[in-house]
């Protein structure tokens, strides 16, 4: 429970002032760069060994500010009808902030008061002043009988810190195929711009460069290849990585099966030994690592052969992104087998697959239902003895209806962040939606830049002939 008691317009004397202090913790961090729009986990640079807050001083003496007016003086029954803030310092992880409200001035007329608003750091620096108007209550107001709701607020950033961690990395010499709409030109361009690609763009020239001026962007830096349209860039694309040419493939705003057509080529293409597969790499905000999902985009209904090479995809994906011994969740329907419902069945061989090493790198379980996999103690309700029950970092899915259906609903519904990309081929290819944003396919570029890195390290050949 939370008590605040107001102080009425009649009440308030000029000078009255009151303080507030609060220590920035790393949640304020999250919660602050998150509110002002700043999300991007590469934006927030260490200072001394803390962090600094980019964009997000004006909110966050803002929220002290507010705080104060609308919760102590004058308190509830507040409404702020205007403020004039100038910032001047910085806020650091760590930092002691000391926010002042003091009033200057009374108006009668609709009980306006003018607070003097100050903000200052631990060393007495100051990071904000200006003046706020407010609306004073004209009556007592108490709401000490009023539970003030707990926020639990978690936005970790996992993909940032991955296109953080490509920071290092040289370069990855990539075609991005037919990139003829802004979003799928301006994706590749940025991360060029960070370090993370050289871009090869393959498609219709005079297009690629309309698609630049209406972005307003330079392609002065980048090799153009021109192709005539869609197909004949991913022929082109394909035999560019063949040759050695490229390291791995972007798709551009050519559809799909024109881009997969050319890479699943068993003549020309980018085929390997092992099943092609994709995968999503998500962050969940409620979910604390990152959940891998296959596949949802290239296997229609798998079988149990190709549910082997699709989850050994996604496991080796997994290892080359940090996680040293995924734990894999074979989902279905339930937890149990039953002969009457394949999922289940293909889930226990696949665990007896990996118990002879058929299946390597990881820890599987299977059959599990969706909430027993993510949820601990959804596992522990139903009595379910695991490893990988509640703590899974890879979703083997069905088919490809579930998968996607379970992708979109976290995207869309739990506001989870995704990148993708396709497995099992000579070099790994990022295969983004047209309704993906910037920032989704620059998270996609980071996690094939890191698996062609692993490539180089390991001396793999860009293409086995």
């Amino acid at each position: 429970m939370s008590a605040f008691s107001n102080i009425p317009f009649d009440e308030i004397e000029i000078g009255q002032s009151l303080s507030v202090s609060r220590t920035i913790s790393r949640t304020d961090v999250e919660a602050l760069t998150f509110v002002s729009g700043d999300i991007d986990e590469s934006q927030v640079e260490p200072t001394g060994g803390t962090e600094s807050l980019p964009a997000a001083e004006s909110v966050a003496a803002e929220a002290f500010f507010s705080y104060l007016l609308n919760r102590r003086l004058p308190g509830p029954g507040t409404t702020i009808l205007a403020h004039d803030l100038s910032f001047q310092g910085r806020i650091v992880l760590g930092d002691t902030m000391t926010a002042t409200v003091t009033a200057r001035e009374k108006r009668p007329e609709g009980s306006v008061i003018v607070f003097d608003c100050s903000c200052t750091n631990q060393a007495g620096e100051t990071i904000a002043t200006g003046t706020a108007t407010v609306a004073a209550p004209t009556r007592s107001i108490d709401y000490s009988d009023i539970a003030t709701p707990e926020v639990i607020f978690r936005r970790s950033d996992l993909l940032g810190r991955l296109i953080k961690a490509c920071e290092a990395l040289p370069p990855v010499p990539c075609a991005v195929v037919y990139p003829c709409d802004q979003d799928s030109l301006l994706g590749p361009l940025e991360a060029a711009r960070r370090g993370l690609i050289e871009p090869f763009l393959v498609g219709p020239a005079g297009r690629i460069r309309e698609a630049a001026g209406a972005a307003g962007a330079d392609l002065s830096l980048y090799s153009l290849v021109d192709a005539e349209d869609g197909p004949a860039a991913a022929e082109k694309a394909v035999a560019m990585a063949r040759a050695g040419e490229v390291q791995a493939l972007m798709k551009g705003s050519l559809h799909t099966d024109e881009l997969m057509g050319a890479v699943v080529s068993g003549a020309t293409g980018l085929r390997t030994a092992r099943r092609i597969s994709h995968a999503f790499i998500m962050d969940v905000p409620t979910y604390p690592r990152l959940l891998f999902i296959t596949d949802a985009a290239i296997n229609v209904a798998p079988g149990l052969k190709e549910k082997a090479d699709i989850v050994q995809n996604a496991i080796e994906l997994a290892r080359v992104l940090g996680v040293e011994c995924p734990k894999v969740a074979i989902l279905a329907a339930v937890e149990t087998v039953n002969p009457d419902m394949p999922a289940t069945l293909d889930a226990a061989a696949l665990c007896k697959m990996a118990d002879r090493k058929q299946i390597t790198g990881a820890i599987l379980d299977g059959p599990l239902a969706f909430d027993n996999a993510i949820d601990e103690q959804a596992a522990k309700t139903k009595k379910i003895d695991s490893p990988v029950a509640g703590r899974a970092d890879i979703l083997l899915v069905p088919d490809l209806e579930a998968g996607n259906m379970v992708a979109k609903q976290l995207q869309y519904l739990a506001g989870a962040d995704a990148a993708a990309l396709v497995l099992g081929t000579r070099v790994p290819i990022v295969l983004t939606s047209r309704a993906d944003s910037v920032r989704t396919r620059l998270a996609s570029i980071a996690v094939m830049a890191l698996v062609a890195d692993a490539r180089r390290r390991a001396g793999l050949p860009a293409v086995t002939r």
